[in-house]
């Protein structure tokens, strides 16, 4: 053994002891002999600890808290600090038995102590143990890192397939915050011919990968308009065929809820209707905000039902705004929960000079009710402004 060795091939332990005492590395060297699967490197200066423990790459350190040119404990605290070497297993190895410094090795980052010198068959089974779930712990990052991967490129996908905001007179805009990686919102809008707009909004029960699936499938339903039979002018018609086409014991047992309208520019109206979605917001000049919902299953739950159509005559100048029940489902920072008619002042009194700034506007004004950016729920804005 000398005391820069370089690591071993194959799939051998590598074990750095950092202690001054070549009496007591010696001795550990020959505890360890026995097992050919265990690789000992050892440093003698605690100043160059951290620099020969990230050349190495150890599966384990055994450290001494007592060296003359090093502070044994700041060395535990430093190892944890150095992004390298911040989750590598750290057995403390020391003479030093009080309480007092066992409980602040651990404190400072250590995952275990023994005084030496212990027995030789207690030091391979710990060296063992921890080296186990090291490498545990790095294949499982390995394979998180490849999933985190994946699963950004999923979310880029769900963003790609969202709406560019629209200008003037027929502005829309959305924001979207997800609460997991993938989230499971959807929204978009798009005119159906010359006359008719349409502009809907999904949220699916639950988080992450299924439901983020089932609502991309919805979507790409409505935007590529394929439910047989279907007039997508007509809000009714659209909920009856999505709930024929996305029945839940065929979902894995997934449902979803949805606010789906149809503006018609010439005569002003809009139709909707919705399904267990909260109630769209209509503000318009001058007047009092109006409530635009209704009280039906969600899509998926029950086969046959019909839910009907709603129709409003939208003023010039109006906002429409549809949300998902994300953006409003917060507990306040100050206590209780967000009550719908606070979240619709909110939206009236949003600030901006479009639907870009004020959907954001409102966004922020949420956070800022919550005292927190992220959000428990997938959270979903969606702005029409019709002059």
């Amino acid at each position: 053994m000398t005391r820069a060795e370089t690591p071993g091939a194959g799939g051998a332990t590598k074990v750095l002891i950092v202690d001054d005492q070549r009496i007591i590395a010696e001795a550990v060297r020959r505890m360890l002999a026995e097992d050919p699967s265990l690789e000992l490197t050892w440093c003698s200066e605690g100043s160059k600890a951290i620099e020969t423990a990230i050349a190495l790459r150890p599966d384990v350190i055994l450290q001494d808290l007592v060296m003359p040119d090093a502070d044994g404990l700041d060395l535990v605290r430093d190892m944890r600090a150095t992004q390298e070497l911040a989750i590598v297993p750290l057995i403390v190895l020391s003479s030093k038995e009080e309480p007092a410094t066992k409980a602040e090795a651990f404190a400072r980052g250590a995952n275990d102590y023994l005084v030496k010198l212990p027995d030789k068959v207690e030091l391979i089974a710990r060296i063992r143990h921890h080296a186990a779930g090291f490498r545990a712990q790095r294949e499982r990052d390995i394979v998180w890192s490849a999933l985190r991967s994946e699963l950004d490129k999923a979310a880029a996908y769900v963003l790609s397939l969202l709406p560019k905001p629209t200008p003037p007179p027929l502005a829309a805009a959305w924001q979207f915050e997800a609460s997991s990686s993938l989230g499971g919102d959807a929204l978009g809008f798009h005119w159906l011919d010359d006359e008719h707009f349409a502009l809907y909004v999904i949220d699916v029960c639950g988080h992450g990968v299924g439901a983020a699936l089932l609502s991309v499938s919805a979507l790409n339903v409505l935007n590529a308009r394929t439910l047989p039979g279907v007039d997508f002018r007509d809000p009714s018609a659209v909920l009856g065929g999505l709930n024929t086409t996305f029945q839940m014991e065929r979902q894995n047992n997934m449902f979803f809820t949805i606010w789906y309208g149809v503006y018609h520019a010439p005569s002003r109206r809009l139709d909707y209707s919705s399904a267990a979605h909260p109630a769209a917001v209509l503000l318009a000049p001058g007047a009092e905000a109006v409530q635009l919902g209704q009280p039906n299953l969600p899509i998926g739950v029950m086969d046959g039902i019909d839910f009907g159509n709603a129709s409003t005559t939208i003023p010039a100048g109006s906002r429409l705004v549809v949300i998902s029940d994300g953006a409003f489902e917060v507990q306040k920072a100050s206590g209780g929960e967000l009550e719908f008619d606070e979240f619709v002042a909110i939206v009236a009194q949003a600030a901006g000079n479009g639907p870009v700034e004020r959907a954001r506007s409102v966004i922020q004004a949420v956070q800022a009710v919550q005292g927190r950016l992220e959000f428990d729920d997938d959270c979903t804005l969606v702005e029409l402004q019709l002059d």
